[in-house]
């Protein structure tokens, strides 16, 4: 084999990603058939590993890679990977913050303006030929209305910027007091649901934070509250979010994570006030760009120099 450091890709990605991981490494490819033959023949050999953040890589797997030294996540979230195991074995993890807070922070504000106008229905209508026949039923102003915030992160605080744009007053519920004092922090979230018209989670998933967004929380949003998860499907009770939504006790909800991802329960997709995205929060050619090269630089300057510019563990 070659003397270059041999890694295993865990899910596809670009090809272009695996032609630049090509120039410094020897490229396994784990989503290919030959996965299992794979791994007989070269685990032993594998000391890095690529793998998208939201997908993470199985404990199961790591356990197989005796010589894994290092894993690249492509993402911010790192909830996917036992980090303890890692600890454990000495491996050291990487992520790729920063790079798409700006195209996150987007999608939420979009998020956001489309549940509260209804731009969504309203292509739908209008694709239907309904214009025709009738006049789109009225939606509701953004500007003005309250915004929550539920994790006082930088991607969070992006959120803030923009929606103080729309004159919005800024609410958060956060371990991190935010930059801007003048925000208003709550000390639980439903204290801070009870007094916002938007409910937007920029939060870390993990087990910490499972179906921290529960019945009682959507329930003190109120029937005028918009949910808007942009973090991780997993710190939402999806099971609640339906219910309250078919009852009306909730105007909306704008997704673009999901607890089985890509799997949405059809009782959440039949819902004409949810607005459904299929994760691509940071999915513009731009911060991928981004995310793919801190990824590969990631683990170019740990095999080179034997650190990590942006490490988890």
């Amino acid at each position: 084999m070659s003397s270059k450091p041999e890694i295993l890709v865990i899910s596809e990605i670009p090809q272009a990603m695996i032609d630049t991981l090509e120039c410094h490494f020897v490229v396994h490819r784990y989503w290919q058939p030959n996965a299992q033959t794979l791994l007989r023949e070269r685990a032993s050999a594998i000391r890095g590993a690529l793998t998208r953040a939201a997908k993470g890589i199985s404990t199961a797997l790591i356990e197989q890679l005796p010589a894994l030294e290092v894993i690249a996540g492509f993402g911010v979230g790192v909830d996917a990977t036992d980090l303890d195991i890692c600890r454990q074995r000495g491996i050291r993890v990487s992520n790729t913050p920063n790079v798409l807070n700006e195209c996150v922070a987007d999608t939420g504000l979009a998020l956001m303006l489309a549940v509260t106008r209804k731009i969504c229905e309203a292509d739908r209508f209008t694709r239907a030929g309904e214009w025709e026949h009738g006049v789109f039923p009225g939606a509701w102003k953004m500007s003005g209305k309250r915004c929550g915030i539920v994790g006082m992160g930088n991607i969070g605080h992006d959120i803030a910027q923009r929606a103080a744009a729309f004159n919005m007053p800024i609410h958060y519920f956060s371990p991190r007091e935010a930059r801007n004092r003048r925000w208003q922090r709550h000390n639980s979230l439903t204290s801070l649901a009870n007094a916002v018209d938007f409910l937007v989670l920029t939060l870390p998933g993990g087990a910490t934070t499972q179906h921290i967004i529960n019945r009682e929380v959507l329930e003190a949003l109120g029937p005028e509250g918009i949910l808007v998860n942009i973090a991780r499907g997993s710190v939402v009770d999806t099971g609640a979010l339906i219910a309250v939504l078919q009852e009306g006790k909730l105007r909306g909800a704008g997704l673009d994570v999901f607890e089985e991802e890509p799997h949405i329960p059809p009782a959440l997709r039949s819902l004409q006030n949810v607005v459904l995205l299929p994760h691509i929060a940071s999915n513009t050619a731009e911060t991928r760009q981004a995310m793919a090269d801190l990824t590969i630089n990631n683990l170019v300057s740990y095999f080179t120099q034997g650190k990590l510019l942006t490490p988890v563990v």
